[in-house]
């Protein structure tokens, strides 16, 4: 069986924390997505996006994050 093309592309975990008190761990964001000036703060509209994404998938709603933080700090 033939291996796929893996992508060279990078990601940095986020941890989310939701305005319920919820938080999900080591969320994926593109490392192109925050090479900019704004250091981490696109990272929150990448989560966004996933979100709803999720949501759609799921037919239930995320909460609105409260923050995001790089994992492990």
């Amino acid at each position: 069986m033939a291996m796929g093309k893996r992508s060279s592309e990078s990601f940095i975990a986020f941890d989310v924390i939701y305005e319920d008190g919820s938080r999900s761990s080591n969320r994926r964001v593109p490392s192109m997505a925050l090479s900019g000036m704004d250091g981490d703060l696109p990272a929150r509209s990448v989560i966004e996006e996933q979100d709803r994404a999720i949501s759609e998938a799921s037919g239930r709603p995320r909460p609105a994050i409260k923050s995001v933080m790089r994992s492990g700090r």
